[in-house]
């Protein structure tokens, strides 16, 4: 049973005065439609008293009627000699001028004849709409107004249509476009939206949706003929009418009981096998569209006869089927204008004591179950409330439509960002308002129309609904004509009360619960459910209201306030809450201190949104008496804490001494910790007392600070991003312990506490008062952190870095004389993307005990270009700045130029500037498929520098050297064609000789061998 509350939903009724006693009615578009025998009338419930609008006769008796928003038309179910009719009223509202004419044509045929002769005629028209099957229910599609019209075997579609016949006038027409053929099921009830459609039966529901299917893609939903053994479809009845024409009785007939099918409920695609299948008819111009167009099955629930609560097995029956959109301000003109769909789609069915409301976007799920309180007779849903009628009350249910929408409009609800209620959350009542003989209701914008029908005999009955009315405006609309005063029926408009002035009426309910139980869950539910309330009020809202959004955020602060007193599960839900209820840190602090009860001390919810609130940086600065209050409650509430709030950045205005007694007293307790001693010295540094600072960091070791900085970063630095400040701790640091400050910014860095970009302002706002363009510091981060890293993406990115560096340092010849924390050969020993510098490199550039620093640079850079992991080409412009004038911008060209493959210019590079390194440099990179470079280029360059300069002795050593390999790669014939024929032949016999004795060997070798294997 749901919770009822006594609110006052309702803001004043009026008693709407008709001629006959109504028979049906409807109402849309700001207009009540009252059918009386053959007589429609139109009342408007947006002004006071009603006022009638027209009235009009119909053809014959009606049985049905509806109203489309869109196209602002009625359609109606009528009866004549027992043939029922469909028909459409369009421009009805021209009635009001009385003996306007009336035009009466059929479905798609418009009267083009003398009625339209000259200027254009205003008028109501009246359009018959033909169908193969007597029509047995219909609705229309408040976003497009098109018409679906249920019969007994087959749905039909109509669409509605502006027919422009001149200038001036525009006419609505309809098309019939499709035909559902529909088999093992026949429906008593449908509903239409935005392509869903539902069918209700009496104890079944089937909710499917008009989709465009892909080309090429096999249609699985138009014939689905699978059936469950417990249902009896028309085919099965068939056999039977059969079987009894022939002699026999059917099987279930023999015996003497029925059997009732089972409850069921299929979700999604489950529901096409539920035993109904459709079958498609594109009737429409547009023929080719019925190829794109399938069936989606969406849901389907069926409900066994069964006697519970007083309702008997012949009254359950299901009634009220309803499909309802939900539009937000930011979709609500683009989704009518471009025929797209709404936020959230929601389809409600109820029993006589039950009622179902399931969210069908996105995933299928049951969203409310409402257990009334009495059997009911019909139910109308919208964005704010559930209405039901009984024999005597109408009730107001809450709903949980904008709790849905919310979820799909923001991805940010039900993080520690934003909260909204659950859509879980029990539904309640808010109110139930005695009437007499209640028989229908319907309901558009703020109005409610109720229809009662009571006893003419009973005089009391007939005033009682009057007396017990608790509507605070109760006014009678006067006829033009006389009524009988004694009639035993009444015809209400009751008008609802504002968003804001129910809202505020559920705060000051719930703070009679507030009182009597502080952490009653009567209090928040009351109080969630008028926060639903102001959130429907803004997704739904054409205009901006402040006064809106500032009780929204009211409603926020309130909710907040009970849950930051809840020791339980929901406590984290304050955090959510206070942000988005536009209160700052001091505010919630203040309010909470309000209402601190001091036996039980504070609650979970407020200390967790505290701490979360301190943690993510997002708390103002805060004044020293708030900054005290808050260590203050931390020491009292969770002392451990402490160490991180004192560090945090707003915190900075706290009274040093009493933040040291709170930490003193911490340490003295027993629980001291890294953190904690490292707390205590940031403090003592920010009063200037160093001898207590180098006390506090005595007591560890290195290391082990590193993970008191991992546990609180706020130590080192306050702010993100380019906001990044180092603290006063971070600063004397960078003077006595720039390794230890290094070493912790790299561990923050691998455990994801500070990112790349924040670690380089870090330390470029720490050494803002150095000339260099990037500080040495900040050099040393670099080289720690590529020890450190395993991310290719940082690793790459670091590299850059160090390069761009190393060789601005090289191009500037920096001697600022700032020692680094690594040297070369460090590097080389403890990270392996410093490679060993190759031989030849250590010629050009060869290594000195006592170097300066740009010479670390330079080997850095080499050792990197002999490693393995730089990628050259990505530093290629940079060299443009270093040139290679010099033994150290060669070095670095040719190492990158043979890193590229570049081998040949490498080596006229080192045969011009430094020919001794040239045989270095041949053994270490001519190898595999580049040894060919040894005759093919170094061997003719050395011979051709040798004529030109003379005999060189570097030349001529390198020459020997070259040979000697030439005389073991190459048989003797190919070492001939290499001599030059310019009469130096002398000078390579040796050499040509060696060549022929080793050949010489390898074939004898190989003859023994041969004969060895022969034998």
């Amino acid at each position: 049973m749901v919770h009822v509350y006594n609110c006052h939903p309702f803001a004043s009724q009026h008693i709407v005065s008709t001629e006959q006693e109504p028979g049906l009615v409807c109402c849309g578009g700001g207009a009540l439609f009252v059918v009386c025998g053959c007589r429609i009338e139109a009342y408007d419930v947006r002004q006071d008293g009603c006022p009638l609008i027209c009235r009009f006769s119909s053809v014959s008796s009606v049985r049905s009627i509806r109203h489309s928003g869109a196209g602002d038309y009625l359609v109606t179910i009528e009866e004549k000699n027992g043939a029922m009719y469909l028909r459409a009223y369009t421009n009805w509202r021209y009635q009001a001028v009385e003996k306007t004419r009336v035009g009466v044509r059929l479905l798609g045929h418009l009267l083009r004849g003398a009625s339209f002769r000259g200027a254009p005629k205003e008028q109501m028209e009246i359009i018959e709409i033909p169908l193969f099957e007597p029509p047995l229910c219909m609705a229309c599609c408040p976003l497009t107004g098109d018409l679906l019209v249920g019969c007994a075997k087959s749905l039909v579609v109509f669409s509605l249509k502006h027919q422009k016949l001149s200038e001036q006038l525009s006419l609505l027409d309809f098309e019939r476009v499709l035909i559902l053929h529909v088999q093992g099921l026949s429906p008593s009830q449908v509903a239409f939206c935005a392509g869903f459609v539902a069918l209700q039966t009496e104890l079944e529901v089937l909710v499917v949706k008009l989709t465009q299917q892909q080309k090429n893609t096999p249609d699985t939903g138009h014939h689905h003929v699978l059936l469950p053994d417990d249902i009896i479809t028309d085919a099965a009845s068939d056999e039977d009418a059969e079987m009894k024409k022939d002699g026999f009785s059917p099987l279930h007939e023999q015996e003497d009981f029925f059997m009732f099918p089972k409850h069921q409920e299929m979700l999604g695609s489950e529901a096409q096998d539920c035993g109904t299948s459709f079958l498609l008819e594109w009737t429409g111009i547009e023929v080719e569209r019925s190829e794109d167009m399938s069936i989606c099955y969406v849901l389907y629930r069926r409900f066994a006869p069964d006697f519970f609560q007083g309702c008997s097995v012949e009254e359950t029956h299901l009634h009220s089927l309803q499909l309802h959109p939900m539009f937000t301000v930011t979709q609500e003109e683009s989704i009518i204008s471009k025929g797209e769909e709404p936020t959230c789609m929601f389809v409600f069915f109820s029993l006589p004591n039950t009622g179902y409301m399931y969210s069908l976007k996105d995933s299928v799920e049951l969203v409310s179950t409402y257990q009334y309180p009495e059997k009911t007779h019909q139910a109308v849903l919208s964005n704010q409330f559930l209405y039901v009628i009984t024999r005597n009350a109408l009730q107001c249910f809450t709903v949980r439509c904008s709790a849905v929408a919310a979820r799909v409009n923001d991805p940010y609800i039900d993080t520690t960002m934003k909260a909204c209620p659950p859509i879980t959350m029990e539904v309640c009542a808010l109110r139930i308002q005695l009437f007499i003989g209640l028989k229908a209701v319907c309901h558009d914008g703020n109005h409610i129309v109720l229809l009662t029908a009571a006893d003419v005999d009973n005089r009391e009955d007939v005033e009682r609904p009057a007396r017990k009315n608790t509507s605070r405006k109760t006014s009678v609309c006067k006829s033009t004509e006389p009524t009988d005063s004694g009639h035993g029926w009444n015809l209400y408009v009751i008008t609802c009360v504002s968003t804001l002035q129910l809202y505020q009426e559920i705060v000051e309910y719930s703070k009679r619960y507030e009182q009597s139980s502080p952490l009653s869950q009567s209090c928040v539910h009351l109080l969630s459910e008028a926060h639903l309330l102001l959130r429907s009020a803004l997704l739904t809202q054409q205009d901006y209201e402040p006064h809106l959004q500032q009780a929204f955020q009211e409603s926020c602060a309130h909710l907040a306030d009970c849950f930051s007193r809840l020791d339980k599960k929901d406590c984290h839900l304050a955090l959510p809450y206070y942000n988005i209820s536009g209160l700052s840190v001091t505010d919630v602090v203040q309010r909470n201190m309000a209402m601190c009860n001091f036996s039980s001390g504070y609650g979970r919810g407020f200390l967790f949104y505290l701490k979360h609130s301190l943690y993510e940086g997002t708390v103002e600065e805060l004044n020293e008496g708030m900054a005290n209050k808050v260590l203050e409650i931390f020491s009292v509430a969770e002392p451990t804490e402490l160490p991180h709030v004192v560090s945090n950045p707003s915190m900075l205005r706290a009274n040093p001494d009493c933040a040291m007694t709170h930490l003193r007293q911490l340490d003295i307790s027993g629980t001291s910790s890294i953190t904690l001693s490292l707390s205590i010295a940031s403090l003592a540094l920010r009063k200037g007392d160093l001898h207590t600072y180098r006390q506090q960091m005595d007591r560890h070791a290195e290391m082990l600070q590193v993970y008191g900085f991992l546990e609180e970063p706020k130590l080192l630095l306050h702010g993100r991003g380019k906001a990044v400040v180092p603290t006063v701790l971070a600063q004397h640091l960078r003077d006595t312990q720039e390794g230890l400050l290094v070493a912790a910014v790299v561990a923050l860095h691998e455990n994801r506490q500070i990112r790349l970009e924040e670690a380089d302002f870090f330390f470029q706002e720490l050494c803002k008062d150095e000339i260099q363009r990037a500080p040495q510091l900040l050099l040393d981060f670099w080289e720690a952190l590529l020890v450190a890293s395993a991310n290719e993406s940082i690793i790459q990115e670091l590299l850059f870095h160090l390069v761009s560096v190393y060789i601005d340092r090289l191009t500037c010849r920096d001697l600022s004389g700032v020692k680094a924390l690594k040297t070369a050969d460090d590097l080389i020993n403890s990270c392996c993307h410093y490679g060993m510098l190759y031989p030849w490199v250590s010629i050009l550039t060869p290594v000195q005990f006592g170097i300066a620093h740009d010479q670390q640079d330079l080997h850095k850079l080499q050792s990197l270009l002999c490693g393995p992991t730089l990628e050259v080409s990505s530093i290629l412009p940079l060299l443009e700045k270093l040139s290679d004038r010099d033994n150290t911008g060669l070095s670095v060209h040719v190492l990158c130029a043979t890193k590229l493959g570049q081998h040949e210019g490498s080596i006229n590079k080192l045969l011009e500037r430094c020919p001794q390194a040239i045989i270095s440099y041949a053994k270490h990179e001519l190898q595999n498929e580049k040894l060919c470079l040894w005759w093919q280029k170094l061997f003719p360059e050395l011979c051709e520098r040798i004529r030109r300069t003379g005999n060189d002795t570097t030349i001529l050593s390198a020459l020997r050297d070259v040979l000697a390999v030439v005389a073991i790669e190459l048989n003797p014939l190919e070492f001939l064609d290499l001599l030059p024929d310019d009469g130096t032949a002398q000078f390579f016999l040796p050499h040509l000789l060696e060549c022929s004795q080793r050949n010489l060997l390898i074939a004898l070798y190989q003859n023994i061998t041969c004969l060895d294997v022969w034998e």
